[in-house]
């Protein structure tokens, strides 16, 4: 450890972001990077724990405690603080494929299990570990790397998101040839369509570790519809393994009276035809548009919070957000401990903007959709009711509906980001595997291999929909075993 008291010597400091009124004019990343003194006094406040739990990732009541790809970061903070940048970067790469991805978009579970956190603000980990691989691209230090050998083995892996990147890279790493399959007209998944280009940049960020990945090896298909244009028995004949890393796609629905009317979208309808617009024909020219519409998203997550933003970016009269569960605490509560994830309140860029815009957090807690109701086809209103929180007879909460509590909102576009609940059946069933209760891919932890010889699953279509950082674990696991599957042993970490 460098800087033995640098944890009471420099306080907790962040990169200052553009300001919400600015930002909304456009659609770039809105974060300035720090300077590099500022970024080393940071890395001095890691106290380089006895049992640092920030790089150990498990599941604690229900979420993730520390960083599920086992990230280095005692070694990286210290190496920041020492000024040893390219080294930062070697300890980084080494457990985290694509660290420019963990650094805008992660929720940073590493902060939430930092030791320091427990009484006092925690470890800038996720702002430094971003500036790590901003540097290392802006000096030069990441190039293509194509292994010396190759196995003259062919892998198949459907789906570009992190999971199938990171199963990919470290695959062909390995010296297999590999082939990534991506139904949609670009690679990168979830981080192309799913994310918007104001959180992850798709031309500057995401589609550059593309191209370093094709220049290494990687082949990318692109509008490959496994299973609708491509035969899925193709792939078992043509390759020596598959590595499945479809995702969970399958988005939950608000069956409701009105659900039919036109302007009710699911938000990764919405989310996927702005990207798509804005990189093609411009911002203003996706089919479904915010443009002077009162806005009503209806769910609390990551995805309506991404809505919420791209509502304000074009132009929307008004934007509410509905959530069905409570307001979170300011504080951790005395059932949420560390180092368990802190459920507490927090304000995300999109809320902060839409406070910025229209006076106050467009979140109303407690609350769901009862109806959608409107005029010749297309939504104009809806009607909620507030809701109570109880348990029930059998251990489990259950939701009641508060009397009187009945309202009527304009709503002239709808987006649903209520969560996903499972990948997609088709393909699962042209290949014959093995579903779990979830109805998601049956296929061990740690092994990743299914019913089906030489056919792999990682990601979210295999654990459920879950955060990048545990995909791009996932896609690393399901590598590794893939090459055990191959080659009889494993060199992949």
């Amino acid at each position: 450890m460098g800087k033995p008291t640098g944890f009471i010597e420099y306080l907790r400091e962040l990169p200052v972001d553009r300001t919400p009124l600015e930002r909304i004019q456009d659609w770039r990343e809105f974060h300035f990077h720090m300077e590099d003194k500022r970024l080393r006094q940071q890395g001095a406040r890691c106290m380089d724990c006895g049992v640092p739990f920030c790089h150990t990732g498990k599941l604690l009541n229900g979420g993730a405690s520390g960083c599920p790809v086992n990230n280095l970061i005692p070694e990286w903070n210290d190496l920041v603080y020492r000024g040893l940048w390219r080294e930062a970067l070697e300890r980084l790469h080494k457990t985290n494929n694509f660290p420019e991805f963990t650094g805008r978009v992660c929720p940073a579970p590493c902060e939430g299990s930092c030791v320091l956190g427990i009484n006092a603000p925690p470890v800038t980990i996720k702002n430094i570990e971003n500036s790590i691989i901003d540097k290392g691209w802006e000096e030069g230090w990441v190039t293509p790397s194509e292994p010396a050998e190759r196995t003259g083995k062919k892998v198949a892996v459907v789906g570009s998101g992190p999971a199938g990147l990171a199963a990919a890279a470290q695959l062909n790493s390995a010296g297999h040839t590999v082939t990534v399959f991506e139904r949609a007209d670009r690679p990168g998944g979830l981080l192309m369509y799913g994310i918007p280009n104001m959180k992850l940049d798709k031309r500057e960020v995401v589609l550059r570790r593309i191209k370093l990945m094709e220049q290494s090896g990687v082949k990318f298909v692109c509008n490959a519809n496994v299973g609708t244009n491509i035969e899925p028995s193709s792939l078992l004949k043509d390759f020596d393994a598959v590595v499945l890393c479809t995702g969970a796609t399958q988005a939950r629905d608000l069956n409701v009276e009105g659900r039919e009317l036109s302007g009710v979208h699911f938000a990764m309808e919405y989310l996927t035809a702005s990207t798509q617009s804005l990189l093609g024909a411009g911002p203003d020219k996706s089919p479904i548009h915010a443009k002077d519409k009162d806005v009503v998203v209806i769910g609390g997550g990551d995805t309506g919070t991404d809505c919420v933003g791209t509502a304000l970016r074009q132009g929307c009269r008004s934007v509410t957000q509905f959530e069905i569960m409570p307001r979170p605490p300011q504080d951790r509560a005395a059932d949420n401990p560390w180092p368990e994830w802190p459920r507490v309140y927090r304000t995300d860029y999109g809320q902060e903007e839409a406070a910025a815009r229209f006076g106050s957090d467009p979140r109303v807690f407690v609350t769901t959709v009862k109806k959608f109701t409107g005029e010749q086809g297309r939504v104009a209103r809806l009607a909620t009711v507030q809701v109570g929180w109880e348990q029930g007879a059998d251990g489990r909460p259950r939701v009641l509906e508060v009397a009187g509590s009945e309202q009527t909102r304009p709503a002239q576009l709808v987006l649903l980001a209520m969560g996903f609940l499972g990948p997609e059946q088709q393909l699962l069933a042209d290949l014959g595997l093995d579903m779990d209760a979830r109805t998601n891919i049956e296929a061990a932890y740690g092994r990743f291999s299914t019913n089906v010889k030489g056919v792999f699953a990682a990601g979210d279509c295999r654990r459920g929909q879950s955060l990048v950082v545990w995909a791009i674990n996932e896609g690393r696991g399901a590598a590794r075993e893939c090459d055990r599957y191959l080659m009889g042993s494993t060199d992949l970490p």
